[in-house]
């Protein structure tokens, strides 16, 4: 396989970038997923629920509005303890948000990158 063809791709679940393997060089076009955990946990509806969740509230905003990723995990989670630990899920609902094109990722009022951004962070429609 040459270079080209070890192109990087962005997991369906998590929407960080992963790049070629030799173990997937037959199945390459197949690979959708970073890992194992991210291929078995995108069958949980619970996080289609934070991608609707963020879309929802972003309605509800003037279109130069952002929302804050806490707001979308505490929407949907009442306890104080369930509300943190959603908090990566729904930042990961962000990001594949991002690469479809539905949202910006704001830092300080600037579009970041959804593959690598770190820290606290906004979320606006596109």
């Amino acid at each position: 396989m040459n270079q080209d063809q070890k192109e990087k791709r962005i997991c369906q679940h998590c929407g960080r970038p992963f790049s070629w393997r030799k173990k997937w060089e037959k199945v390459w076009d197949e690979i959708k997923y970073c890992s194992q955990k991210c291929r078995s946990e995108s069958k949980r509806s619970v996080h289609r629920r934070y991608e609707e969740g963020i879309i929802e509230l972003l309605r509800q905003r003037n279109p130069h509005q952002s929302i804050c990723p806490s707001e979308v995990a505490r929407a949907i989670h009442t306890d104080e303890s369930e509300w943190r630990l959603a908090m990566e899920p729904v930042r990961q609902a962000a990001r594949r948000l991002a690469h479809r094109g539905e949202v910006r990722i704001l830092q300080k009022g600037n579009e970041v990158s959804p593959s690598c951004f770190k820290g606290p962070i906004r979320l606006q429609k596109r």
